[in-house]
């Protein structure tokens, strides 16, 4: 069973100009081997290279969404842990996504993973673990507008409580 978890998108539009590049890139070098129709051999080899990156190289982060669509919040946290440690230990990877992982998300995988952490204590009932990796997000990232009002509204709710 899926959840109806709001899913968020940002995308970084300058980015897909790279990506474009490699798409022609791609066409080129089917053009110059002079295999087959160089457009749609080109555009199939960046499909497959972007499926086969987005799902190899951020794993956990992609398992950690799964089980939050199915409201296994809990059991997420340890994946986007394991997902911020891993761009935190490459940040190289996360800092140029746009070509090691071929995705044009505005927001960097571990800025992902500590708004995700934050979303998902916040629904397990642990508002103040929620607030406090908000905040971890707010540090590293002070432009981050889901971290700010993930904090508004828990302090919304412990004021109506209180």
């Amino acid at each position: 069973m899926t959840s109806n978890v709001p899913t968020v998108r940002q995308i970084n539009w300058i980015s897909i100009v790279p990506q474009i590049a490699i798409i022609g890139l791609l066409i080129y070098l089917y053009n110059l081997v002079n295999f087959g129709d160089p457009f749609i051999l080109g555009s199939l080899m960046y499909l497959i290279l972007a499926f086969g990156l987005r799902n190899i190289i951020p794993k956990d982060h992609r398992k950690a969404i799964k089980l939050v669509k199915q409201q296994k919040f809990a059991e997420a946290i340890p994946y986007f842990e394991k997902s911020y440690d891993y761009f935190m230990k490459y940040s190289w990877v996360d800092k140029y996504r746009f070509l090691t992982i071929l995705s044009s998300s505005r927001m960097c995988y571990r800025e992902m993973a500590l708004c995700n952490i934050a979303f998902c204590y916040g629904q397990i009932g642990e508002g103040q673990k929620a607030k406090e990796y908000y905040q971890q997000t707010l540090t590293e990232y002070p432009e981050n507008g889901m971290a700010q009002a993930g904090i508004n509204m828990l302090n919304l709710v412990d004021n109506k409580l209180a």
